[in-house]
């Protein structure tokens, strides 16, 4: 058991200490859609305003970074586009949801794109702008990995591969089933992996429910006792990435007490991390144990996780209390907010975060990576910002950077949402980060499902203004 004493990290401030932040400009883009947004962040470091090399008849990518960073818009049109690899020569590979994107994530006016499994970009000029895309497949999901030659992609009940040579854009393969049968329908169907160098195939598999409630949202319903749900849900499972025609199954769980982990990626030395995020309707489904509906806002905690081989990070019968600073008793279970009895043999998170946020992508960023040195080995998340913070103002729509040594988290690109903080709805906004990946000289891939952006972040150093 992991308590909250021997955690590595502190606990994560909720808001975030504010400092000085540059509005960058963009560095080639001709992209037309500025945002409003310039909320404050955390830095690191130093943050006084740096000007982007070259950018003069440029219009923003809308993005506030810490100061040495530009952002330009590397791609538009990759409507619904989740969670994104990189090759070695720089080809783009974005995972396009098809199983039921949300209705918010086709801005008006745009053209229905045809059924796609993922999308492949390249820019063949290296002036920071993708000029070729091809569409592959018909079905896609979250998921997507580069590795041993594939292209490996999600497509909701299957995780299918691609055969892809070193310097082809398209993949030359066929498609081929890996792993099938995972269960997509009710509840969370995000189905992102990630692949260790041995052929392990870690999947992330969510909760059908919010808590698993006997009637599920629903006013005083008690939890199932035990939740069920576990043996199929709610846990990271283990696959061979090299074995085709594999069936899902209960007895490949990894992990369990995830109700869903969005973000899975693994570090140099193996060790595999994830994100996931917490229980809605706490003040909803249980006014009298939480007549605050500023509770709910509050809470609970998101978490980063480190992932062991039969671990249990609590779900359902646990939830990250922000007040409380640990794991305490969900109220489905008889918790009243301070509780832990269900709790103490569950493994605390490793790095918390402010309520509804949605990590939903984790990258860690490489050692080799001509970010500066503090942010190499560390966490980047992308938050693609939360629906249910009422009366509290919504929040996230933003990319975070958490330091795996400790320490507290900085918002390192934010103003995705293109609104003043008080109007960000997520029916509103116009960009959502999902996806987060590096291209091989090290600068951030960041997708977006909402606006169809994918943009590019680059360190210029400390240019003066």
């Amino acid at each position: 058991m992991v308590t909250s004493q021997s955690r590595l990290f502190p606990r994560i401030a909720v808001a975030a200490v504010a400092a000085t932040v540059a509005l960058v400009g963009a560095c080639s883009a001709p992209d037309r859609s500025p945002s409003d947004s310039g909320g404050a962040s955390a830095s690191l470091n130093d943050t006084s305003t740096v000007a982007c090399p070259d950018s003069s008849g440029a219009a923003s990518a809308g993005l506030t970074l810490p100061a040495g960073f530009c952002a330009s818009v590397f791609a538009e049109g990759v409507t619904h586009g989740r969670h994104v690899a990189v090759a070695a020569n720089g080809d783009v590979y974005i995972a396009i949801e098809g199983t039921n994107p949300t209705p918010q994530a086709l801005p008006a006016g745009t053209r229905t794109p045809p059924p796609t499994s993922f999308v492949a970009l390249r820019d063949t000029n290296r002036d920071g702008r993708a000029d070729l895309m091809q569409r592959v497949g018909t079905l896609g999901n979250t998921g997507i990995a580069i590795a041993a030659g594939f292209v490996y992609v999600d497509e909701g009940t299957a995780i299918v591969r691609y055969a892809r040579a070193d310097t082809a854009l398209v993949p030359a393969g066929k498609r081929e089933v890996v792993v099938d049968g995972f269960p997509l329908t009710p509840g969370h169907r995000a189905r992102n992996f990630a692949m260790d160098t041995t052929g392990s195939l870690f999947v992330n598999v969510g909760s059908a429910t919010n808590s698993c409630q006997v009637k599920d949202r629903t006013l005083g319903s008690p939890g199932v006792d035990p939740c069920t749900e576990l043996l199929t849900r709610a846990g990271v499972w283990r696959f061979d990435a090299n074995r085709l025609g594999q069936r899902f199954n209960p007895e490949a769980r990894y992990a369990t007490g995830i109700r869903n982990g969005m973000g899975l990626a693994l570090a140099q030395d193996g060790t595999l991390y994830g994100t996931q995020h917490g229980r809605d309707q706490l003040h909803d489904s249980w006014p009298d144990v939480f007549p605050d509906v500023a509770y709910q806002a509050e809470n609970p905690g998101e978490e980063l996780i480190q992932i062991n081989q039969g671990d249990d990070f609590g779900w359902p019968d646990c939830y990250y209390s922000i007040t409380e600073r640990h794991l305490v008793d969900a109220p489905e279970y008889g918790g009243d907010g301070k509780k832990t009895t269900r709790c103490t043999s569950k493994k605390e998170p490793r790095a918390v975060f402010p309520a509804h946020w949605a990590p939903m992508s984790l990258f860690l960023y490489p050692v080799t990576g001509n970010f500066p040195d503090k942010y190499r080995g560390g966490a980047f998340i992308a938050m693609h910002g939360s629906w249910n913070r009422a009366p509290a103002p919504q929040a996230g729509y933003k990319v975070v950077f958490q330091p795996l040594s400790g320490g507290e988290y900085i918002i390192f690109a934010d103003g995705f949402a293109g609104l003043p903080a008080e109007q960000v709805q997520p029916d509103r906004a116009k960009h959502r980060p999902v996806g987060v990946g590096a291209m091989p000289d090290g600068s951030l891939i960041i997708t977006d499902d909402v606006g169809g952006r994918v943009y590019l972040v680059t360190y210029k150093g400390a240019v003066k203004p």
